[in-house]
């Protein structure tokens, strides 16, 4: 680690992706210079698998049912001409280049898989998630993963002489139990089990982490990789109202043994035959870097995507995946190819994630530098509409004592606003309402940062706990001057620190209610009469507030 931080704090002062730090620090560490690794292997592995996991995990969790929607077909058709061109261009490759049948129709086939781990955490590190291009590729990813099962499966039956018809069968059936499995955990079963867990923030992460792990080595051992159980479990739960709460726990975990993945990676670059290896795989990684993006443009043009989106799709997908180690490993256990083409591909994996590092993280600039060209061919007819982020005027913390009179008023006013609480029965009961509602903590960072909170007008905070408050509040102020930030405090001690974190208003509630009382006195006459109206405004005012299910 203590190298892994070096070389990523000159990546840093360099302006690179810290990808290739972890690449480089996993070269130097493993057996081509200091060989620190070789004694904990096992458990770098382990380590190294869980980072896969949890990483697939998330993108699953971003995948709900509505999303799948609009992504499916393009993903699919994109997909299946993406690895149909790349076997057979790369098979026809690889024979010229001297290549025997079985070697060459094996390194093809690997070579047609992107890397799921590089994508998602490039375009993680860049917020394009939730843009078009990012989630079709997730989409393709997804489709690539589903045909690398079923190459596994055949690969492995045919060398036991089994027939391609059984394989086929075998694996439609996999598919369409795998779908009604998604639909009934997603519709039926964990809405009505995460109601009760959520309650509290520890049981939800330890339910999250063990739905994870657990349904992962459930469909694993039913014959579906690793990486499909992980995104199958995140769909799972994509559709789930503390969908942010459990990405935003999740995230901390995932980045460090995503690092390690990367790591463990850069150590395996071991080349020994290295004058007999670098020309083949230099033009192999040729063959990826320009083939695919090539391949995935043309593509998703002929879909109707504009230039931008087919462009930034198409560089995303300019390596070969993790997954192409694993299908030649077997390959050979199989006795179908040597040593050799496991060296091509170290190498051409160590070329192509490098390159295509860059070229995701400074994608945008690519795409505007060959603009000219493209404009050559006249400009581009077709729009697409990016998906419109979510965006409130005003943000309610906390809707428990104070947060439902608030919500009330600006309901009456016609403003537009979101509550964020950590009660899910609160949650449940605005969403039936038909009010705007996200369960999620105010002091974790990594879940304010999946809210626009810096785009609204204004934010109240109706906590009790000056900490999380004040975390919120430094967020918001690290971002934007402009929302109007209201929050709350049961007593003087931490008001100036508020102040200076930048609320611009602190109510609190005794000052409030003394207030009150004052002007009372001073405004309206001493008699039993103004009581009684008093309490009977108290009366239907607790009256409105236990019709909304709230309690004190």
């Amino acid at each position: 680690m203590g190298i892994t931080v070096s070389i990523a704090f000159v990546m840093r002062l360099l302006r690179q992706p810290l990808m290739v730090a972890y690449l480089f620090a996993g070269l130097i560490s493993g057996p081509l210079f200091l060989d620190l690794m070789h004694g904990d292997a096992h458990l770098f592995d382990a380590f190294a698998e869980f980072g896969v996991i949890l990483l697939l995990f998330l993108v699953g969790l971003s995948l709900n049912f509505n999303h799948i929607k609009k992504i499916g077909k393009a993903s699919v058709i994109a997909g299946l001409v993406q690895v149909i061109f790349t076997a057979v261009v790369g098979y026809a490759l690889l024979l010229f280049l001297g290549f025997e049948h079985n070697s060459a129709l094996y390194l093809a086939v690997a070579l047609t898989f992107s890397s799921t781990i590089v994508i998602v955490k490039l375009l993680n590190d860049k917020n394009d998630t939730r843009s078009v291009y990012g989630r079709h590729v997730f989409g393709l990813m997804v489709i690539q993963d589903i045909i690398a099962v079923f190459i596994m499966m055949a690969f492995v039956q045919l060398s036991e002489g089994g027939s391609w018809i059984g394989i086929v069968g075998d694996f439609v059936v996999r598919i369409f139990a795998l779908i009604a499995l998604v639909y009934v955990l997603a519709k039926k079963v964990l809405p009505r089990i995460l109601d009760h867990i959520a309650r509290s923030n520890e049981f939800l992460f330890i339910f999250t982490m063990a739905w994870c792990f657990g349904l992962a080595s459930a469909l694993y051992a039913l014959g579906f990789s690793l990486e499909i159980g992980a995104i199958v479990a995140g769909i799972t739960l994509g559709s789930s109202p503390y969908q942010s709460e459990i990405s935003s726990r999740i995230k901390p975990l995932r980045d460090f043994f995503i690092v390690i993945f990367f790591l463990i990676l850069g150590s395996e670059m071991s080349i020994s035959d290295f004058d007999a290896v670098l020309p083949v795989a230099t033009v192999l990684s040729l063959f990826i870097l320009f083939g695919n993006p090539f391949i995935l443009y043309h593509t998703f043009r002929a879909l109707k995507f504009t230039r931008r989106n087919s462009f930034l799709a198409g560089v995303t997908a300019a390596q070969v995946s993790e997954f192409g180690f694993i299908l030649l490993i077997l390959g050979r256990e199989l006795g179908f190819i040597h040593s050799i083409q496991l060296q091509v591909y170290t190498f051409v994996a160590l070329i192509t994630i490098v390159v295509s590092s860059y070229a995701i993280t400074y994608n945008e600039q690519m795409y505007r530098f060959f603009l000219p060209a493209f404009e050559f061919f006249g400009r581009d007819r077709r729009r697409q509409a990016e998906e419109k982020e979510e965006r409130y005027d005003v943000w309610v913390f906390g809707y428990h004592r104070i947060g439902w009179r608030v919500c009330e008023t600006l309901a009456e006013k016609k403003v537009s606003f979101a509550v964020v609480d950590f009660d899910p029965q609160v949650i449940s009961k605005l969403r039936h309402r038909g009010i705007a509602a996200i369960f999620g903590d105010a002091a974790d960072v990594e879940f304010l940062e999946t809210l626009p909170l810096e785009k609204s007008k204004m934010i109240i905070s109706t906590l009790p706990e000056y900490d999380d408050q004040e975390t919120m509040v430094r967020h918001v102020r690290s971002k934007s001057d402009k929302p109007l930030i209201v929050t709350n405090l049961y007593d003087l001690e931490h008001m100036e620190e508020l102040y200076e974190a930048g609320a611009n208003y602190v109510m609190m509630p005794h000052l409030l209610g003394g207030g009150w009382v004052a002007e009372l006195l001073k405004d309206k006459p001493w008699t039993k009469r103004t009581f009684r109206l008093l309490r009977q405004e108290q009366k239907t005012e607790m009256d409105l507030r236990h019709s909304h299910g709230l309690h004190l």
